[in-house]
């Protein structure tokens, strides 16, 4: 058996390796993109760039931190894991058809775009993903997966302020930010 910080940073680099690091990629760029002082469409160029600025590293590095050290400080949690992954990717999906897109061309994320995802199958999935995440603990697996959904809308608004809408950069990002949420709230003390 692995120490928990090795059996931690397994667990973060099979996510990122599961992803194909997109979600991070689109963090990255979604960082440079939204939180620069720069002219919209100055702001949507950033975001096409293949190149980090300092707001992309500050970003995962932070992200990949917290969530490497959330995991070493949880008792084991895979169906905690499960349900953050399943209500972040949800929500995605949700957003493409409740969000306008932020650009004028299409990119990445429009291929997603009139699949007509019903609001009760991803109220469904979520309320499922609150109920896995319960067979782990209670409240806190509940608890975390209202966090992850908090953490996804706040940055889904925040890009709908600065871009418009959404990119595929800023679905990864806010599925990164929510699940990583999800998991800080989960370590929190709940007794």
């Amino acid at each position: 058996m692995w120490p928990l910080p090795v059996a931690a940073a397994i667990v973060v680099v099979a996510d990122l390796g599961c992803t194909g690091m997109l979600h991070l990629d689109g963090l990255a760029d979604s960082a440079d993109g939204l939180l620069s002082h720069l002219p919209l469409e100055e702001r949507l160029a950033v975001m096409r760039e293949p190149t980090v600025g300092a707001f992309g590293v500050g970003a995962v590095v932070l992200v990949l931190l917290s969530r490497w050290i959330v995991l070493a400080s949880l008792r084991p949690a895979p169906l905690l894991i499960a349900a953050l992954w399943c209500v972040s990717r949800t929500a995605m999906a949700g957003t493409v058809e409740r969000v306008p897109y932020a650009r004028a061309e299409a990119g990445l994320a429009t291929v997603f775009m009139g699949s007509r995802l019903p609001l009760l199958f991803c109220g469904v999935v979520v309320v499922l993903a609150a109920g896995v995440a319960s067979l782990w603990s209670v409240p806190a697996g509940p608890v975390a997966v209202v966090g992850s959904l908090g953490g996804f809308g706040l940055v889904m608004a925040f890009a709908v302020k600065r871009i418009g809408g959404f990119t595929g950069d800023v679905l990864g990002a806010a599925g990164m930010i929510g699940e990583t949420v999800g998991l800080v709230v989960a370590v929190a003390k709940w007794s």
